[in-house]
């Protein structure tokens, strides 16, 4: 059985690179979702104009990996306690946030939530957004991990996160 969520953790070449490295995952499709501008690209969104946030949208088979392990792992792949910033990226386009299909999935975003906030000191600003509109990015930022390993970004901010993923995550990520 397939399911699928969107979620936004900052830049989204790092929670693509996690995802796509879970066992269970069947696709993982960066993009921009939660804006106000039809039609958004990576400029567009980057400016921090258009009230989108890089996103991904992620189908997994629930057999194989439960939704609450790809929950656990999108808050860990990120702070969820910082708004509007992972990092050096800064603006609401790399906030953390949950998009919604309805409002059984707002539920259980919520209950992720709480449930997740023993596990931080500050508490978690990641927002609950109804999912509109899911407009997927360009093709170099699909699977961008993969295609450029030794970019600077992938080395210094993409590889930690990896190494926590796998560390917390063994028998999910590769």
């Amino acid at each position: 059985m397939s399911t699928e969520l969107t979620l936004a953790a900052g830049c989204f070449w790092c929670l693509d690179a996690v995802l796509r490295r879970t066992r269970g995952v069947e696709e993982v499709v960066s993009g921009y979702t939660g804006g106000h501008t039809p039609d958004p690209d990576y400029e567009s969104v980057c400016s921090g104009t258009t009230g989108h946030a890089e996103a991904v949208r992620v189908r997994f088979d629930e057999n194989v990996v439960p939704e609450q392990v790809i929950l656990d792992i999108f808050f860990t792949s990120h702070d969820p306690t910082s708004l509007n910033r992972q990092g050096h990226d800064v603006g609401t386009q790399y906030r953390s946030a949950m998009f919604y299909r309805d409002e059984a999935e707002k539920e259980r975003f919520a209950a992720a939530i709480k449930a997740q906030q023993a596990n931080w000191d500050r508490p978690i600003v990641t927002t609950l957004e109804p999912l509109g509109e899911f407009h997927p990015a360009e093709p170099v930022h699909q699977d961008f991990y993969a295609r450029n390993p030794f970019n600077g970004y992938c080395q210094v901010i993409i590889n930690p996160k990896l190494a926590k993923a796998r560390a917390g995550f063994a028998d999910w990520v590769a």
